[in-house]
């Protein structure tokens, strides 16, 4: 993997968060993925896991959202990436967030975990796979 990879990698995940449908996360994680949502939790494992979790935590395609990434390092197979999200109306909330991604020799995503992070007022909570 390289910069561009996993750049070209996060824009892909922006637009299939803004996309209805999930099958198209099968372009982007491979079918025996792993994604955790916190460095402690329990990952979601393949793709109908990652699909359910993925429909569950977003309010739907349209869902406003400004999101912004810098890459912080890329080495082998992996690339960790900054990330910010600053939700519009009815969420409103803003988080940053560490994203380590692992890409398969096709430029799928075999592992992802994330460490989110969110302002002191503001709760969130990751949802944990099986």
């Amino acid at each position: 993997m390289d910069r561009v990879q996993l750049t070209d990698w996060i824009e892909r995940y922006e637009r299939a968060w803004r996309t209805p449908a999930t099958d198209v996360l099968g372009g982007l994680f491979a079918a025996d993925a792993t994604y955790s949502t916190g460095p402690y939790e329990n990952p979601h494992r393949g793709l109908p896991a990652i699909a359910r979790m993925w429909e569950a935590e977003r309010l739907g395609p349209d869902e406003e959202f400004e999101m912004s990434a810098e890459i912080v390092a890329v080495e082998g197979d992996t690339g960790v990436a900054r990330i910010e999200v600053q939700y519009g109306a009815p969420k409103g909330k803003a988080y940053r967030d560490l994203w380590i991604v692992r890409l398969d020799e096709s430029g799928l995503c075999s592992h992802f975990e994330e460490w989110p992070f969110w302002p002191p007022d503001q709760h969130g909570a990751p949802a944990a796979g099986a």
